[in-house]
Formats: structure tokens, sequence, C-alpha cells
């Protein structure tokens, strides 16, 4: 089996510019490049990636991840071993990633078989813990809880094609947006098209859009230090920004 990077990066639930920047600093390299310049990827580099996200789990950095992996003595079914026996500590939290190890190393010793799409379910789930971990009960309180399980069910159940116009529209919309902060317009063509690419990202992750709801996330983004600090890290005051021009969007 094999797979472009958007591919991977829906199967195994990271983003392309993650899977480029491990090609970029060697730690995942493509198994080729086809004729028409995609990154091509195949069995090895699907476990490869597994074991990187294992290590990820566990804290481990990339520098210390690529020497583990590189090393002439790295031991796969032992490391598997191993990275169970870490997870069992953390398993209030871990329970998906254990389960995933355990069939993986099922797998391994042909007791079981287990698909590329198993590898990466409890790590997709763990994206979802943790976001609720860190922004749950603030997103629960301000718009329900069925809001955010829905949300949840579209993100498991995002198909290749959904994914791929998804990655497509973040860049679009960091690029416009850096565009229109140029300006120091929120009213600006540019600004207010940044505003609609941002509701359009926004309805990849809600079952129903409303103007309220999306002029309220755009004003935690400043009421927030941690989505401040996302949108602010290019430019200090673009979450300010982006929350003045889609006020002026939904005000419409």
């Amino acid at each position: 089996m094999e797979y472009t990077v958007q591919k991977l990066g829906l199967l195994a639930g990271v983003s392309t510019r993650t899977l480029r920047y491990y090609d970029e600093i060697d730690l995942l390299k493509p198994a080729r490049i086809n004729s028409s310049g995609y990154r091509i990827y195949g069995q090895q580099e699907v476990d490869r990636l597994q074991q990187i996200l294992f290590y990820r789990e566990l804290g481990v950095s990339l520098e210390e991840i690529k020497e583990i992996l590189n090393s002439p003595t790295f031991d796969a079914d032992q490391a598997l071993r191993e990275h169970r026996e870490k997870l069992l500590e953390r398993r209030a939290q871990l329970d998906a990633l254990i389960a995933n190890v355990d069939l993986t190393l099922a797998q391994r010793e042909g007791t079981k078989t287990m698909s590329d799409k198993q590898k990466f379910e409890g790590f997709k789930q763990k994206f979802i813990d943790d976001n609720e971990a860190q922004y749950g009960e603030e997103i629960r309180a301000k718009y329900g809880s069925d809001l955010v399980d829905k949300s949840n069910q579209k993100i498991k159940g995002m198909t290749e094609q959904e994914y791929a116009a998804l990655e497509q529209l973040n860049e679009e919309l960091h690029e416009t947006l850096a565009q229109a902060f140029a300006t120091g317009d929120p009213a600006h063509e540019l600004a207010q098209k940044a505003a609609d690419l941002h509701r359009q990202w926004l309805s990849f992750y809600w079952d129903s859009y409303s103007k309220e709801a999306h002029a309220g996330v755009a004003q935690m983004y400043v009421d927030d230090p941690r989505f401040t600090a996302y949108y602010d890290k290019e430019q200090p005051g673009v979450a300010e920004f982006l929350r003045d021009a889609v006020a002026i969007y939904t005000s419409k």
C-alpha cells in the first residue's frame, strides 16, 4: 500500500505540514518522489511514522527520536513493549493508545492482523482528548456539549477529500490573513475574505454555522491567551485584527 502525503496525513491524523517538516529534517523521508513531484510513502514509512508518534506521545524530542530510530541497535519489537509499559502508567488518559500498542504487538507476533488505518486510530482519539483537556471546559460552557460532541464526530469521520480541502483552506486562511493584516484595515476586502475563509474553516468542524457563534469564537481568540499566542506568533495583534474583521463580517 502506498500513500501520498495527504493520504498519509489523513490516515495518521497529522498535518501535511508536519510530514513535510519530518522530511526536511530527515526524520521521515518518503519512499520516492513520483513523476508528478508528489511524495510517496510505503509500508516501511507507515511503520516508522507510527513509531515516531509513539515516542512523541511519550514526550521524546524529534532529535532524540531520530537518533533512536536510526540506531543500528534499534529493536522495533522491544521498542513497542517499552512503549506499552510507559503508556500503562498514563492509562487513565491513554486507554486508546494502549489498545493500539497491544494490537501492533499482536500483529508483529503474527497472532492478529492490523490495518494501516487501525495503527492511527488511537492517535486521532488522543488529539480529540488533548483538545478536550485544554479547551473543552470553555467551549462546552460557551457553546454546549452537543455542538462539541458533533464536532468531534466530524473529525473522526473526515474523508480524504475533506481533509485535503481543510488543509488547503487552512493555508489559504493564514496567507490571506497575513496579507490583510498588512493593510491595517479589518474592513478591507482582504480582511473580509479572511473572515469568510475563517467561516468556511469553522464549518468543517461545526454541525451548523451561526454569525453569533462565529463572532464569539473570534472574540475568544483575544480573550484566551492560548489562542492569542497561536494567531500572534508571526505578528502581534493578528488575533485582535481577525476578531475585528469577523465582527464586521458577521454584522452584515
